[in-house]
């Protein structure tokens, strides 16, 4: 088996139990300043998105008044338009046309039509969803033990650091 090399990392670890509290301040200040950052940032991206939304509106709508009028002038001329059963219609500028959309379907009470299609035999209009409770299987692992295929096992360990921040060690 080939060795496998890893570069070594030069990691700030604490001598004592001072240094590991003051590598919790510092983390702390870290997360504050991010987060004084972070909501710099957005409020930068704010205003930038504003000032396009508002130089993009009139544009918006003029394309929608056009696309409007186009369609009222192609739907009043749709029969010398689209000959020889065509759906749309070429121009030196580009190109137009109808389409088709898909059939809806409502249904206005699920429990209702499920019990009126399997009582007229239309079972093969109701889906059937059967899928694996992990919730339930969490919640009782014992049941589920001896069952092959389902392994029940810990995700692992997280080391998690949360700094005090009303402690104002930074000012």
């Amino acid at each position: 088996m080939p060795r496998v090399k890893t570069m070594a990392r030069n990691l700030p670890v604490p001598q004592d139990e001072a240094e590991a509290n003051d590598s919790i301040a510092r983390i702390g200040k870290i997360d504050r300043e991010m987060k004084r950052l972070e909501a710099d940032r957005d409020d930068e991206l704010a205003r930038i998105k504003d000032a396009y939304g508002q130089r993009l509106k009139p544009l918006k709508e003029e394309r929608e008044a056009l696309i409007a009028g186009l369609e009222t002038w192609a739907a009043g001329h749709r029969r010398q338009l689209l000959k020889h059963g065509r759906k749309s219609v070429r121009f030196p500028a580009g190109e137009f046309g109808w389409r088709l959309r898909p059939p809806r379907v409502t249904i206005s009470s699920k429990v209702d039509v499920i019990a009126e299609l399997q009582a007229r035999g239309l079972e093969r209009f109701i889906r059937v969803i059967r899928q694996v409770n992990r919730e339930a299987i969490r919640e009782e692992p014992q049941a589920v033990a001896d069952v092959p295929g389902i392994r029940v096992g810990s995700a692992g360990e997280t080391f998690w650091v949360e700094p005090f921040y009303a402690d104002k060690q930074d000012a």
